[in-house]
């Protein structure tokens, strides 16, 4: 069953990389068109060196009557330069258009999966996807791909000079060549297997370093900041193994190429030296020149150029489809989402004025359904109160309204559209604050906001004194998390940033969780200005206060409404 699923597991790798292939195919084939024409420019190249040669040893000709070849090999280095050039920037603009292509579409897949569904994934291994991942596609479409064609086509021609010239020749080239693809094949399929545990290595890694940082302040209370060390050691070490296999496995692909390789040249150039010696009277032997021969044996080293080149880049494959496997593995989990019907084939029966919740069935994959049969109707600048037990669906329900999970069955209108379709503001139990200042916090959500109106925004919660209190004012610096500002300082500063924004729906999970009484008292009065400036705001609680300034309170249990 294993092997059945390691089998589909490369053909979906495979076929992620296809389609993405497809975008770009005129620039790949415009590389390979470039890399064909310095083959051209390559064997003009050393049939001109051959000729000169020839020409100067064998018929005396003077150098001032050999001036236009002279010319002619100049010019054929030069465009061998210069498709090479052309072939090397192709590439490179094929692979950076797919890299900006997933990027785009990694992006719209975690606003597909929304916040919810994203915070079951490991953050640092989302990282390693945006970033390394990506990125390992990089040789594979830029290098590897115009490779495979030129490792097929640049040999053919090459063939049919020497076979033009000596067929016997011919052959020798011809029973070496088959050996390298077959060695390829062996050892790529043992680097591929080792890059999907170097990329799979390298996300835990990532991953257990960062919680370890995130977490250093539990790490020192606890004692357990030596044991973290150990295993980051562990992680290292393992990883650091991972490494030097990919590496040996490479250093292997290329000793053995380079061995075959080698060997076909060495016998070809014994060949070409006893026929022009006369020890060999066999087919076209005798009629082999200091031209023909030597120009064979220029050939040659070019001949398994494109192989050794297509070995070279061949562990840009094995990075890639280790790549793909994770990508599409992401891909899948969104495809997994219930598709929701466009607004053209879904009646919004909810108008401008208010939230239309109808029939909402929602759950979370492993956990079954949360949400059954909601109906739920809440007017433009009403202040309603989500009250129940915990695990009675109440923050559940406001994920759906914020667009952060589809629903598996039912309809939502925000006045009048979709969820997901306008701005709404957003506060959940732990402020979400970035290492920065004053001012770059309140900005997240007015970007273009003036002083001016950031102190308005501070005042109306509650925060002016502290504010005075700064030694930079609005750009006093704050670190990750809002470390320097306590509980309820930190949530009246995440509710300046709602204030501040000119969303008409505030939606707040639970905003007084974890707080003292003195910070509570705080939050609470400042939600209340909030709510007194006519937003409609959707509150999670358990707290009496927020519930007794809610014009209504709607209770849930079990994921349905008790009471509206």
């Amino acid at each position: 069953m294993q092997a059945i699923t390691d089998t589909r597991r490369k053909q979906r790798s495979r076929q992620w990389l296809a389609r993405r292939q497809r975008a770009v195919r005129p620039l790949l084939l415009a590389a390979v068109a470039a890399g064909l024409v310095g083959a051209v420019a390559i064997i003009a190249q050393l049939g001109l060196m051959a000729w000169l040669i020839h020409a100067l040893l064998i018929n005396a000709a003077s150098p001032a009557s050999l001036l236009p070849v002279m010319l002619g090999l100049v010019l054929a280095v030069v465009i061998r330069v210069l498709a090479q050039g052309a072939q090397e920037r192709l590439g490179q603009h094929a692979s950076a258009t797919i890299r900006q292509q997933v990027r785009v579409e990694l992006s719209a897949l975690w606003a597909t999966l929304g916040p919810v569904r994203l915070a079951e994934l490991p953050s640092a291994s989302l990282t390693n996807q945006w970033v390394e991942q990506v990125d390992a596609l990089d040789g594979f479409y830029a290098r590897y791909l115009p490779q495979q064609w030129l490792a097929l086509l640049v040999p053919l021609m090459m063939l049919a000079v020497v076979i033009y010239l000596d067929w016997l020749a011919a052959i020798f080239l011809l029973l070496a060549a088959p050996l390298i693809p077959l060695f390829m094949a062996l050892v790529g399929m043992q680097a591929e297997r080792i890059s999907q545990r170097h990329v799979l290595q390298a996300g835990r890694m990532a991953g257990q370093f960062l919680d370890r940082v995130r977490n250093l302040t539990s790490l020192q209370l606890f004692g357990q900041v030596g044991r973290s060390i150990s295993r980051i050691e562990e992680a290292t070490q393992a990883y650091r193994k991972v490494t030097m296999e990919t590496l040996r496995v490479a250093f292997l692909s290329s000793a053995v190429l380079e061995f075959f390789a080698s060997v076909a040249i060495a016998v070809v150039a014994m060949y070409i030296g006893f026929g022009l010696l006369g020890y060999i009277s066999y087919g076209p032997s005798p009629a082999l020149s200091l031209f023909s021969g030597l120009f064979i044996l220029l050939l040659a080293p070019e001949f398994f150029q494109p192989l050794r080149s297509l070995a070279q880049h061949y562990h840009d494959r094995a990075a890639a489809l280790a790549a793909a496997d994770a990508l599409a593995e992401l891909e899948a989990l969104g495809s997994s989402i219930p598709e929701q019907p466009t607004p053209s084939a879904q009646p919004l029966s909810g108008d401008a004025q208010s939230i239309t919740v109808q029939n909402l069935q929602l759950g979370y994959a492993g956990r079954g359904l949360i949400l059954r049969g909601v109906n739920l109707n809440i007017q433009a600048g009403e202040v309603v109160a989500l009250v129940g037990p915990s695990g009675s669906g109440k923050s559940s329900l406001l994920h759906g309204l914020a667009g952060f999970i589809q629903p598996d069955a039912g309809h939502i209108s925000l006045f009048g559209r979709p969820p997901g379709e306008q701005a709404l503001a957003w506060m959940g139990q732990r402020p979400f604050l970035i290492k920065g200042s004053w001012a770059d916090n309140l900005r997240l959500t007015a970007p273009h906001a003036d002083a001016a109106a950031m102190q308005r925004a501070l005042a109306a919660v509650g925060l002016s004194k502290l504010l005075a209190a700064q030694p930079q004012g609005l750009d006093s610096l704050l670190d990750e998390g809002g470390r320097g500002l306590s509980g309820g300082q930190a949530q009246r500063l995440a509710l300046a940033r709602v204030w501040l924004s000119d969303a008409a729906l505030v939606l707040l999970d639970e905003p007084t969780a974890s707080l003292d009484e003195e910070s509570e008292a705080d939050v609470v009065e400042a939600l209340q200005a909030l709510a007194a400036a006519g937003r409609t705001v959707i509150i999670a609680t358990h707290h009496p206060a927020l519930m007794h300034m809610a014009d209504r309170v709607v209770r849930l249990s079990d994921g349905a409404l008790v009471d509206d």
